[in-house]
Order: C-alpha cells, then structure tokens, then sequence
C-alpha cells in the first residue's frame, strides 16, 4: 500500500450573491493553480455589512492537494 502526503491551504472567496457562491468561487480560483484538489471544506462564513444591509458574502475554506512526488 502507498502512502499520500497532502497539504492544507486556508481561502476566502467572496460573492454577492451567496455563501455557495463564494465558497465555488475560491474553489474555482484555487483550481486554476494547484493540481489535484481533493477536499475543500467550509470552516466559516460571514457577511460584509454596510448601512444595514449586506454586502458580501465571505466563506473560508480549507482545501487540500496532493503533494507530487
């Protein structure tokens, strides 16, 4: 059996539209430089408010690649 080492990487993207959204789009984003995405994962949303209303959505995520050997 093979081992696998992965590595970590913590993104916020944005939207203002939605959390979905802004969650797909650090995704999208990650996927055009790292190779091989294996889990993202939602650690936290929040929202930029301004005069009362929202203005962003913010979602942080964690995603990890696989290491090449």
């Amino acid at each position: 059996m093979s081992s696998s080492v992965y590595k970590i990487i913590e993104l916020v993207g944005t939207s203002d539209k939605s959390w979905e959204e802004a969650a797909a789009a650090a995704v999208a984003k990650a996927g055009k430089s790292l190779r091989d995405l294996r889990v993202a994962e939602v650690t936290k949303l929040d929202m930029s408010i301004e005069n009362g209303q929202v203005l962003r959505y913010r979602a942080r995520v964690a995603l990890s690649f696989k290491y090449e050997e």
